[in-house]
């Protein structure tokens, strides 16, 4: 799972410059009432890091884990993304990736299998749910940086 971790470290790296070019108001800036501002994006990768620190480590310590979800909806209101420092949420979501790919690179090969169900869907091993979260981060990251604004080897590793 090392070049999972490594794609994951990868990716942060480069989008952290082009997070931080986003001016205040442009992370702000709400497209409508009923869709996310930059920061509100941003805002749901911490909470999905911060989600799947949790099936990681759980799904490791078990053959197969029944998680809750969460509502994502809820958990980007409640915790008032859209009022963050825009400099902070980046800072936060940088170091708390940096330990979601160091769980990733020193996961044991031999609980890759294990499996977990998340609200009645799945099961997903611990390696398919490892790998979606950094595809998870790339379909955000998308939405929150337009394509324009992407460096050459940005666009590589986002398309690999």
């Amino acid at each position: 799972m090392q070049n999972v971790a490594d794609d994951l470290l990868t990716i942060v790296q480069q989008a952290i410059p082009l997070l931080l070019a986003v001016s205040a108001e442009q992370a702000s800036y709400k497209p409508s009432s009923e869709k996310w501002s930059k920061k509100e994006i941003l805002g749901h990768l911490i909470d999905s890091a911060c989600n799947n620190q949790q099936k990681f480590v759980r799904t490791m310590a078990q053959e197969h884990l029944d998680f809750v979800g969460y509502k994502q909806n809820f958990w980007v209101s409640a915790q008032q993304y859209n009022k963050a420092e825009w400099n902070s949420l980046v800072t936060f979501w940088k170091e708390y990736n940096h330990h979601i790919a160091h769980i990733i690179a020193f996961v044991d090969p031999g609980v890759l299998s294990h499996t977990i169900s998340i609200e009645g869907t799945g099961p997903f091993t611990l390696e398919f749910i490892m790998k979606d979260y950094v595809e998870h981060l790339k379909h955000h990251l998308k939405q929150i940086l337009p394509e324009g604004d992407w460096k050459s080897g940005f666009i590589n590793v986002y398309n690999a």
